[in-house]
Order: structure tokens, then sequence, then C-alpha cells
């Protein structure tokens, strides 16, 4: 397989997008968290005039959730890609790894002291809660977590289904989005 080292995408951040859409492209090397603070200054300047403080808000956090996920939980290589259209902004966190996400079992169920004192864990149920949509992808060679935030001026729908067949298929650790690719 060919593909671009993470170390020379690092260098290749881009703005500049098709069909008027804007992109930003950044690899992350293994395990380095500090990582995270980086992509989410990258993506508030990307949504900088784009989007209300309080979905960029909720965009850096989801980002940073994933990010961290990928960091923590393969110990390899990601690539984040966040690309803001017309629809709003979607943003993908690919990981090299071949174990898929494991979402922590709902909010709803009364919380142990245990559960309480953890610090980890509630990355996924984050993005189920705040995103409009939000799925796996399966690759060849790992895979990509994304989630989509479709109106940049407003808080997330109210609509119990937003989460859409693909978050509700990775919550049940089922194949995803149909892509093998």
């Amino acid at each position: 397989m060919n593909r671009q080292p993470v170390s020379e995408l690092r260098s290749a951040r881009s703005r500049a997008g098709r069909g008027g859409d804007v992109r930003l492209r950044c690899g992350l090397d293994a395990s380095d968290l500090r990582s995270v603070p980086e992509v989410r200054r990258e993506l508030r300047e990307l949504l900088d005039g784009r989007a209300e403080r309080d979905r960029c808000a909720v965009a850096e956090l989801l980002t940073s959730e994933l990010v961290a996920n990928a960091l923590v939980h393969t110990d390899r290589e990601a690539v984040v890609t966040a690309v803001v259209s017309g629809r709003g902004l979607r943003v993908e966190v690919r990981d090299f790894a071949e174990r898929g996400p494991v979402p922590r079992s709902s909010p709803v169920r009364e919380e142990t002291e245990a559960d309480r004192e953890r610090t980890h864990g509630r990355g996924l149920l984050l993005v189920r809660a705040l995103a409009d949509a939000w799925g796996v992808r399966a690759h060849e060679v790992g895979k990509s977590v994304w989630f989509e935030l479709t109106d940049l001026a407003a808080g997330p729908t109210d609509d119990p289904t937003a989460d859409g067949a693909a978050g509700e298929a990775a919550a049940r650790g089922l194949p995803l989005d149909g892509d093998a690719a």
C-alpha cells in the first residue's frame, strides 16, 4: 500500500477545497497528545467566521475526543480531515488500527461511584449526544470515526434519530457505512 507518511502530511495542511468547500487535513504522530490542542486551534481557525461560537465549541470538543481516542487507544498515527461545505461541518479522524471503537454504555442507566470517578470512556457518548450525525467507516487498514454538524449557526437537531444508522451501528459494533476501502 502506498500512503503518504504522516510526517509529510503534517506539513501539508490545506484550507483549499473543491467547489467552495474549505478543508483542513493534518497528520498526527502516534501517542502525541500535544496534537489535541493543535488540532483544536486549526479547527477554530478553519471555522472562524463560518460558525457561531457555540457550534465552534461543540466542533472543537468532539474533534478533541475523536483525536484523543485515536491516539490513546490505538498507539498509532492518525489523520484528521475537516470539511466545511454548504451542508455544514464533517470531521473524520482516521487511524490505522483494526480494532473498532467501543462506546461505553448509555448515560441513561444509573451511574455507580466507580463510573463517576472514571476520567475516560465518555468521548463517544459526547459525540453521540452533540453531533447531528456520526459513525465509523472501515478501511482496508484501520477506520475513520466521523461526525457532522449540519447547521453551523444553530444547536443540534431535536430529531431523536439524528445519530443516523451509522452511529447506531457503531454503538452495536456492526459493519459500518458499507465501505471497506
